[in-house]
């Protein structure tokens, strides 16, 4: 259809050859097979002119119409590469959301203005195609293996509690009341490696912890444990607010959790649009400062 349209525009089948870079046999034979498939011929051709068929004229009208909104498409789409700009989904854990995602979507949209970003915090693992999710962030590698995945950056985890939580000498430590997240089950165990330089402890520690507080959001597990209701790892980054402010302390000192790493992913097949790569980067620059 756009051959022909070209050979309209141009005049002739030399003058369209010339200006797609093919040969007039190519061109010919395109027009021939369009012709075939159409059952109706489309130009009357001599050796001086060409003039449109009653039917290629109408024909020649839808093609116009549609090489304009190809060229139209053509044109946003390169555009969308250049000036971030449209609508986004990301979805992200509650952990991750407040404190790392959203303040860098929030200063992506100040600096463009006309991106238009959907924010769903959920612990949960769901499917990006059928709910329509552009990028997750997420801890942990996914095993879906149609997933594009790249690594932004690690965080640790603290066991902590409130500075007034008791956890009683004769007591064994794992018996603590523990305040779980709703990504943890009651079963719960903690391997801890020492930072500190005291050898008379033991170079590692393995907890086990039944949970009895269980909740659907980090935030509502962070206000528990501020409260004293037992102990609960959060991000490190948000254990050093609450320690700034006097709501928490470290319930394991001298000890640290490993590190968890942290992946944006998408589905695109190819390279992801401009805004989904803006977006990883930007949370990518935020998690690495909180880290």
């Amino acid at each position: 259809m756009s051959v022909f349209a070209k050979v309209v525009e141009s005049g002739s089948i030399s003058a369209a050859a010339e200006s797609l870079n093919l040969s007039k046999s190519v061109v010919s034979q395109h027009l021939k097979v369009l012709e075939d498939e159409l059952g109706v011929g489309l130009l009357k051709r001599t050796t001086r002119r060409q003039t449109l068929t009653p039917a290629g004229k109408d024909f020649f009208e839808k093609c116009q119409q549609m090489n304009q909104l190809a060229t139209q498409a053509w044109d946003n789409a390169r555009e969308s590469q250049i000036t971030p700009k449209g609508h986004i989904h990301i979805t992200a854990p509650h952990a991750l959301m407040g404190t790392i995602v959203a303040p860098a979507v929030g200063k992506l949209v100040a600096q463009y203005p006309e991106i238009q970003p959907t924010l769903s915090a959920n612990d949960q693992r769901v499917d990006l195609l059928q709910s329509g999710i552009d990028l997750a962030v997420r801890v942990g590698e996914s095993p879906t293996s149609n997933l594009k995945q790249r690594r932004i950056g690690q965080f640790r985890d603290v066991l902590c509690c409130a500075p007034h939580f008791k956890i009683e000498k004769n007591t064994a430590f794992e018996k603590c009341l523990y305040v779980a997240n709703g990504w943890q089950k009651q079963k719960i165990i903690h391997h801890f490696e020492r930072i500190s330089q005291n050898t008379a402890i033991p170079e590692s520690v393995l907890t086990m912890f039944s949970a009895t507080r269980f909740t659907d959001s980090i935030h509502t597990a962070l206000a528990l444990i501020e409260s004293g209701a037992g102990v609960g790892i959060v991000p490190e980054f948000l254990f050093r607010e609450g320690a700034k402010k006097g709501t928490l302390k470290s319930a394991m000192v001298g000890y640290q959790l490993p590190q968890v790493t942290v992946y944006a992913m998408h589905a695109f097949n190819q390279t992801p649009p401009l805004l989904v790569k803006l977006c990883s980067d930007a949370i990518e620059e935020v998690l690495q400062q909180q880290s």
